[in-house]
């Protein structure tokens, strides 16, 4: 465990088997279909590898960078686009995959502007969900964990842009991210 982790929240193998667990529901509600599958960078980076490597129906890959945090670890409230999408979304039906759902303002906000640009239908995985940090109505149409409110980094997600490297989801100490 890296020494900046108080404790690891989720192993390797618990993300790995409820990945695939997820990615295969999503494969069978979109078999008939081709959706365009939307990875949020930079944390979603490698639950999107791994999400999709689980995929038989044939998809199409886009990114977009977005924040609402800048360098602290709390949302500023303001989205920020950094890289829109490659590909036009009208009459698509698009499948975001997101590390975290947290308050909820950047899935709302992204929802919102993927359905106005007139994509089809519009479909949320995220790896975890803080459900209790809820302030915006939106939610996951596929989650894979359901965590207390701890800030939590590795497998993606990031602290300052340290910590994506690990494996594992680890609960970051407090001491930190107070500085």
């Amino acid at each position: 465990m890296h020494k900046d982790c108080e404790r690891i929240m989720l192993t390797e193998e618990q993300l790995r088997s409820r990945v695939k667990e997820v990615a295969l529901v999503v494969d069978e509600d979109y078999k008939d279909k081709s959706p365009l599958v939307v990875g949020i960078l930079k944390g979603s980076i490698i639950f999107y590898a791994d999400f999709i490597r689980f995929l038989s129906m044939p998809v199409e890959l886009d990114f977009m960078a977005v924040s609402s945090y800048g360098s602290g670890a709390v949302s500023s409230g303001n989205l920020k686009i950094k890289k829109d999408l490659d590909k036009d979304v009208k009459g698509r039906d698009v499948i975001i995959v997101e590390d975290i759902i947290d308050s909820g303002f950047t899935l709302a906000c992204l929802k919102r502007m993927l359905e106005e640009r007139g994509a089809a239908s519009v479909k949320i995985v995220t790896l975890l969900d803080k459900a209790e940090r809820r302030e915006y109505d939106i939610k996951s149409d596929y989650n894979c964990f359901i965590i207390e409110n701890e800030f939590v980094v590795g497998y993606g997600l990031d602290y300052n842009e340290q910590y994506r490297h690990l494996p594992y989801i680890g609960i970051l100490k407090r001491s930190v991210y107070e500085k």
